[in-house]
């Protein structure tokens, strides 16, 4: 079974920074794109960046040039390092695994992001 553990989350004053873990097991995770994802109170699932596994990387333009996406193959782990929070950065962050199509398969449990001014 599939299993997805975030970690990393926290509440961070606006501007402030966050690493968020994703450790995936079960699966062969150098083969899987991988994502990660937020959803806002009252607001739906959005897509905040994805990382192919040759690498390739996509960012939501509300991120762009503040968040980065790393996999770490060889321990398995996805990394979302976040920099100049801002209050809208406020979220559940989920980390997702392997694409069947365009929809990823796993889902994690998700982790806290609280940015206050």
């Amino acid at each position: 079974q599939v299993t997805l553990v975030e970690s990393g989350g926290g509440s961070v004053q606006a501007g402030g920074s966050l690493k968020l873990s994703c450790a995936a097991s079960a699966f062969i995770f150098s083969t899987c794109s991988m994502g990660w994802y937020r959803q806002a109170p009252g607001k739906e699932r959005e897509l905040v960046s994805t990382i192919t596994s040759g690498g390739t990387t996509i960012y939501a333009d509300s991120v762009k040039g503040r968040f980065t996406i790393v996999r770490d193959n060889a321990k398995n782990t996805l990394y979302l390092q976040m920099n100049n929070l801002k209050i809208e950065d406020t979220a559940a962050y989920y980390c997702a695994a392997c694409k069947k199509g365009t929809i990823f398969q796993s889902w994690g449990q998700g982790t806290q992001v609280t940015v206050s001014s």
